[in-house]
C-alpha cells in the first residue's frame, strides 16, 4: 500500500510578497507549512535581496509552474550609478567605483538602447545550469564559464526617477531576463558602473499586485483560527487563487466525463471548436458559458488535430 502523503492535497496559487532576505526556497517552505499542503512549489526564483510576487503553486497546480516560468515580468529598481560589483547587486564585492557625469539625455539614450528585443548574456551569479550546476556556484569559485546571448524582450521601460547616482526604472520584461545584468549593461554604458540598489518584483503575467499577501498576514491568520478553534484553511483557503489562473489567456476547450477519463488514462480525445496547435486549457463541462465546467488540465493539440494531455490534475479529497 501506497504510504499517504503527510499535509493537505490543497490545490491552487497564492501570490506571496516575498521579503527583503529570505530565499525563494525559505519563502515556499513557509507557505508549504502554514498551509499544511502535500506539494508546493514556486515559479521561478527571486534573489534574496528582492522583494516582491513570488507566486506559490500548491498541490495539483504545481503542474502549471512551468506556464508561469515562461511569462513575462514586471519589476521596479534602483540602480546605484559609479559603482560596480562582482554580482552587480549590493551583495557583491565593489569592482569599480568612478565619478557620475551622466547628463538627462545622456541616460534616456542609454535607456532607450534596451527597449525592444535585444541580445543578453546572462550574469554569471544566475541559477542556469552549465555542465548541470548553476552558474552562481561556478562564479563564487572564481571560474568563468562560457555562456550564449540569449534574445529577450524590454515591452517597456519607464524612467520614474534621476537623482545624480541614483535611478529608478519601471520594467515589464520578457521570461530569462535578468534586470542585474541591464543595470549592469547601463553602468557601462554611462561610463561609470552601476549595481542594483533595490528590486521588487511588481507582476507575474497578469496577476494582480493586490492579490499579494506577506508572511507575517498568513501567519497572523492561522494564529487567529487556533485562537479562534477554527479550522485554519476557513481563513487561509479563500486567499488561493484557482489552478487555471497560472494558463490565464491559453485558449480552452471543453469536453464530456467520457473525454475526460480518456485523458486521465493518457489518451488523445476529439474537442469541439479545438484551435489548429498549441495548448489548450481542458474542462468538463458545455462550453464557456458553463458556470459548472471543472478545470481538469492542459493538453496540447496533436498532429491529428486531437487534444492529447498534457498536464492533467489528479483530485484527492480534502479532509479538513
Amino acid at each position: 500500500m501506497a504510504k499517504r502523503r503527510k499535509g493537505r492535497p490543497i490545490n491552487g496559487v497564492l501570490l506571496l510578497d516575498k521579503p527583503y532576505e529570505m530565499s525563494s526556497n525559505h519563502a515556499l517552505q513557509a507557505v508549504k507549512r502554514i498551509y499544511f499542503a502535500q506539494k508546493a512549489g514556486h515559479t521561478g526564483a527571486l534573489d534574496p535581496l528582492a522583494t516582491g510576487m513570488l507566486p506559490i503553486c500548491l498541490g495539483e497546480g504545481t503542474k502549471f509552474s512551468q506556464f508561469l516560468l515562461d511569462t513575462d515580468k514586471t519589476y521596479q529598481v534602483t540602480a546605484k550609478l559609479g559603482i560596480r560589483t562582482t554580482t552587480s547587486d549590493a551583495d557583491g564585492d565593489i569592482v569599480s567605483e568612478k565619478p557620475v557625469n551622466v547628463s538627462n539625455a545622456h541616460l534616456n539614450d542609454a535607456l532607450n538602447s534596451f527597449r525592444g528585443t535585444t541580445k543578453q548574456v546572462p550574469s554569471m551569479y544566475s541559477a542556469l545550469k552549465y555542465q548541470g550546476q548553476p552558474l552562481y556556484k561556478y562564479a563564487r569559485e572564481g571560474i568563468e564559464v562560457p555562456r550564449e546571448a540569449r534574445d529577450i524582450t524590454v515591452f517597456s521601460l519607464e524612467l520614474l526617477r534621476f537623482d545624480h547616482d541614483e535611478v529608478e526604472l519601471k520594467i515589464h520584461v520578457s521570461k530569462g531576463t535578468y534586470i542585474r545584468t541591464i543595470v549592469d549593461d547601463l553602468g557601462e554604458l554611462l561610463g561609470c558602473g552601476a549595481h542594483v540598489a533595490d528590486l521588487r518584483r511588481l507582476a507575474v503575467g497578469s496577476y494582480p499586485i493586490d492579490k499579494m499577501v506577506t508572511l507575517p498576514e498568513l501567519e497572523a491568520l492561522l494564529e487567529q483560527a487556533n485562537s479562534a478553534e477554527i479550522t485554519p484553511s476557513e481563513l487561509l483557503d479563500p486567499l488561493l487563487l484557482p489552478m487555471q489562473s497560472a494558463v490565464e489567456g491559453m485558449p480552452a476547450v471543453y469536453v464530456d466525463d467520457m473525454s475526460a477519463n480518456f485523458l486521465r488514462h493518457g489518451n488523445p480525445v476529439q474537442a469541439y471548436k479545438a484551435p489548429m496547435d498549441g495548448s489548450v486549457q481542458v474542462y468538463i463541462g458545455d462550453d464557456e458559458n458553463d458556470d459548472s465546467a471543472e478545470f481538469i488540465g492542459v493538453g496540447v493539440i496533436d498532429d491529428d488535430g486531437q487534444v492529447a494531455p498534457k498536464r492533467i490534475v489528479v483530485i484527492e479529497p480534502n479532509y479538513t
